[in-house]
């Protein structure tokens, strides 16, 4: 029991980022139609940016804040630059032009900061506490509430708000949205600004633990999107749920198997869920756009 708990407490730990990046495709999907590729980058950015600043001797909270402004602006140049230039391009032209950001960002990392790992201390120590004989991290739970704090305040704010609203109108049909007054490139572009200061926080809360470095944002991104197709892609309670889910099959499987094979459960589950769950979990039997 205590194995299966210390694998359990571990994959909800790491799922929770993996929830964080579906969950901003999954903003940037319904909003624009985009996969955007590039999402991992966001992740590598905010912890990247903290750690080099704080190295700098820039206090760490102010450090963090300042990350997540970076790369929100990097979020909205990615939008104004490369995505709203190719508007009405077929979708493999989006991937790809994602696809390209990401090596861009990845190769700008690389030059402006370096290619060591590295990490952040620890928000509340660093002395493990049991439960149920295994141990679980502080800085787990900070993830883990970190992670539940986003995602209410986002569902508070689409649901609550005539912005959100708006958001939400863009998804089902942008013309519509226009049709009625609605500002969409606003909209998308305010979509790319959220997803890319969620993804900042989720590298800010993860380095403590996992390290990082400018080459993390990949694999980040490749798992966030096999969480955000288990879920359903465009669904954020799918996100959330596929994200967790993809982090305990990770857990587990190198936990009871082997750790060589922890990378490959997400090449895995897009297989599965391309072959027998083509919607995933929580996705739509048809998309009609009103």
């Amino acid at each position: 029991m205590p194995e299966f708990l210390q694998f359990a407490f571990s994959g909800l730990t790491v799922g929770a980022v993996y929830a964080l990046v579906a969950l901003g495709f999954t903003l940037i999907y319904n909003a624009s139609d985009v996969i955007n590729f590039a999402q991992g980058e966001f992740v590598m950015l905010g912890g990247m940016t903290t750690v080099f600043l704080a190295l700098a001797g820039v206090p760490l909270p102010l450090a963090a804040g300042l990350a997540i402004v970076a790369t929100i602006i990097v979020g909205l140049a990615l939008y104004r630059f490369a995505i709203e230039p190719a508007r009405g391009a077929n979708a493999v032209v989006l991937i790809i032009i994602t696809i390209g950001a990401s090596i861009f960002l990845r190769g700008a990392a690389q030059v402006v900061f370096d290619k060591r790992f590295h990490s952040l201390p620890p928000w509340f120590g660093s002395d493990p506490i049991r439960v149920g004989g295994a141990a679980i991290l502080p800085q787990s739970l900070v993830v883990l509430a970190g992670a539940a704090v986003i995602v209410v305040l986002l569902w508070v704010f689409i649901e609550r708000t005539l912005f959100g609203k708006s958001i939400v109108a863009t998804a089902a049909n942008q013309l519509a949205a226009r049709l009625v007054g609605i500002d969409t490139r606003r909209v998308v572009s305010f979509s790319f600004a959220i997803s890319a200061a969620i993804g900042a926080v989720a590298g800010i809360l993860i380095t403590p633990i996992t390290l990082t470095s400018y080459d993390v944002g990949t694999l980040l991104a490749l798992k966030g999107f096999a969480a955000a197709m288990l879920g359903g892609m465009g669904s954020a309670l799918g996100a959330v749920i596929g994200g967790l889910l993809l982090g305990l099959l990770e857990a587990f499987a190198a936990g009871y198997l082997s750790s060589q094979y922890k990378d490959a459960v997400a090449f895995l589950v897009i297989l599965i869920v391309l072959f027998a769950l083509p919607r995933g979990l929580l996705g739509k039997a048809s998309v009609e756009r009103v």
